[in-house]
């Protein structure tokens, strides 16, 4: 009774075995095949027809082969892709187009090393507006106390012509640098709220750059 278990464990183990064999077979067929197809389509020679249709076959690209087309083949001489001849004309006028791809690229690389993505565009702009608004709340201020100062330095004037008296010098001095800051205090306020929305329509476009990456 021993010996029958044993023999059966043994036919068991036997046939786990048998599997694992077959599947190893199978499986090392199927890399085969895989890397013989890859061999097979693999380029091996290159044709060109020149200007009086003969056909010329190398194992490499040369400057005919750019000028001509040509077709890449595999070790059957079966076509696997074709090349369309290098047209000169055609390529100096798509320069400028390149060279605005380029450069369009070349802009998004250095965005994107800049902010390295939409949200950190968008709070270094939030942080950059509310900078330039403060100073713009603070010109304003000045602006306001210029013009307060004003008021009262008019006032003076208006009393001593109403008394009939020669204004100092000192005073009409003051009036007239008054208005001067008050000209050039007027000039910082729009300068700065120019800033400011150029400054929001940049980061418009950065931002709406960097989500079309994204």
């Amino acid at each position: 009774m021993q010996g029958q278990f044993h023999s059966k464990l043994a036919f068991i183990a036997y046939q786990k075995m048998a599997k694992r064999l077959i599947f190893l077979l199978v499986l090392m067929s199927y890399t085969a095949c895989v890397s013989a197809a890859e061999n097979i389509r693999k380029p091996t020679w290159y044709r060109y027809y020149d200007s009086k249709g003969v056909s010329n076959i190398s194992t490499s690209v040369t400057p005919n082969h750019i000028r001509y087309g040509y077709e890449a083949l595999d070790q059957n001489m079966q076509v696997i892709k074709r090349n369309k001849p290098y047209n000169a004309e055609a390529d100096i006028k798509q320069a400028p187009q390149r060279a605005a791809a380029a450069k369009r690229n070349e802009a998004d690389a250095q965005l994107k090393r800049a902010y390295s993505n939409s949200k950190v565009a968008e709070q270094k702009k939030h942080d950059i507006l509310v900078a330039i608004k403060k100073q713009i709340v603070f010109q304003q201020g000045q602006l306001k106390q210029l013009q307060e100062d004003r008021i009262m330095f008019v006032r003076q004037e208006r009393e001593y012509n109403r008394k009939a008296e020669p204004m100092p010098a000192a005073l009409k001095t003051t009036l007239n640098n008054n208005q001067k800051n008050i000209i050039a205090k007027k000039e910082d306020v729009q300068s700065l709220q120019t800033r400011y929305r150029n400054t929001a329509a940049e980061y418009d476009r950065i931002i709406a750059r960097l989500k079309a990456m994204e």
